[in-house]
């Protein structure tokens, strides 16, 4: 059931969604070198790609780290403003 406080209490999980990152990294790399020890390509070439996947999505969550509060608010950053349907930021 949703509140209207959402934008005030809600946080994002940039922290945990790094580690998951880093462990699904670790996961792609130890696929990709076993699976192309094995003679497996086709595997192989599938751990590839998700280990292309998980590097995108961990330089992202690392910008989005490094941005500070816009990504990741305090409890001391104020929601932002809601819109109020006025045009160019100007209210009518």
């Amino acid at each position: 059931m949703r509140t209207g406080s959402e934008p005030a209490t809600a946080r994002s999980a940039l922290r945990l969604r790094f580690w998951l990152s880093a462990w699904g990294l670790v996961w792609a790399v130890l696929g990709t070198v076993a699976f192309a020890l094995v003679g497996r390509p086709g595997w192989a070439a599938a751990c590839g790609v998700l280990f292309v996947v998980v590097t995108v999505d961990l330089v992202l969550v690392l910008r989005h780290l490094r941005q500070g509060p816009h990504w990741q608010p305090g409890r001391d950053v104020p929601p932002y403003e809601p819109d109020h349907g006025g045009r160019g930021g100007r209210d009518r």
